[in-house]
């Protein structure tokens, strides 16, 4: 049986999926923190789906080797954020506590020279395969202000 999390599901429930937020919304499944150790036993999870959440946590090494950690060898992260070195979408939302980009990945890419260089001193345990890092803009207005937004998916498979 495939166990697929969507992580910070909030009001976006994805059928067939288990869906996980802080908040008891209507169709969560589990709620808990995503800033503690996650619920899930090592090497458990098939697939982790993470739109517009990790941006909300604490600490980009914890959320990445709690992921990695929980994930099968070949488990699959398809992670979305808001590109925090484009546009205004990482820094219009107060709720926002960590940047995110795409270069960032690199940090947790299985032999990156990021990888290789720093995982022991940054305490990274988490290794991934890079499938794939996409962009896209989209424009929102917020009463009279127009702001454009970018964002970043990056789909990563566990290396273990």
């Amino acid at each position: 049986m495939t166990t697929r999390i969507n992580l910070g599901a909030s009001t976006d429930i994805r059928p067939g999926w288990i869906n996980v937020d802080i908040f008891a919304y209507p169709g969560i499944d589990i709620v808990c923190d995503l800033n503690d150790p996650w619920p899930w036993p090592e090497s458990s999870i098939d697939e982790f789906y993470a739109a517009d959440i990790f941006e909300h946590l604490q600490s980009r090494i914890f959320t990445m080797n709690q992921a990695w950690n929980c994930l099968k060898p070949g488990g699959i992260l398809t992670m979305e954020c808001p590109d925090a070195a484009k546009g205004a979408g990482q820094w219009q939302d107060c709720t926002h506590t960590i940047p995110w980009t795409p270069n960032g990945i690199q940090y947790f890419q299985d032999g990156s020279p990021a990888w290789k260089r720093f995982h022991d001193a940054y305490g990274i345990l988490a290794r991934f395969k890079v499938h794939s890092i996409t962009e896209r803009s989209y424009s929102e207005m917020a009463g009279s202000c127009k702001c454009e937004v970018w964002k970043f998916r990056a789909i990563l498979e566990a290396v273990k």
